[in-house]
């Protein structure tokens, strides 16, 4: 729990330094999405966007070439805008569900953005190592996806 209780901590505090993608980001994400990703992609709050991008980069430096790899990470948090939370609702629903305690409504829509975005992303095309990712990409591997991969996905994901 101590652990989870700081990476929420730097989560919070990293929301709120959380600059607009230069323009140059912007082309830099732009250049792994495809056209029906867009949407869900830049409908996203900046920090959002700005950690997915992170997390790409950090996909791209330990698995160089893997594009599939590379825009998992990118959009693997694209179900949160769903919710309409901004820092406050989103600190909220993460430390009940940290002591256990029931998330209504849009907390809880909140806390199960993996399975929507993963629809979203399934029904516009994405690669499955992208949907499972969106999916699945607080907890263990679904079958048939490669450990090395997923370990690759995970770290890019880690604070």
């Amino acid at each position: 729990m101590t652990a989870r209780l700081a990476h929420l901590v730097r989560r919070f505090f990293g929301v709120l330094g959380a600059a607009p993608l230069s323009p140059a980001e912007q082309a830099e994400a732009a250049a792994l999405l495809r056209p029906a990703e867009t949407g869900p992609f830049w409908g996203q709050p900046v920090a959002d966007q700005r950690h997915a991008l992170e997390a790409a980069r950090i996909v791209a430096g330990l698995a160089p070439g893997r594009r599939d790899l590379a825009r998992a990470a990118l959009l693997h948090d694209v179900g949160k805008r769903h919710s309409r939370l901004g820092i406050l609702g989103r600190s909220l629903a993460s430390g009940l569900e940290l002591v256990h305690l029931p998330t209504p409504g849009r907390l809880g829509r909140y806390l199960d953005h993996g399975p929507e975005g993963a629809a979203e992303l399934e029904a516009l095309g994405a690669e499955p190592i992208v949907v499972a990712f969106a999916e699945h990409h607080h907890g263990e591997p679904p079958p048939g996806v490669d450990p090395s991969d997923w370990a690759v996905l995970a770290a890019s994901d880690e604070p």
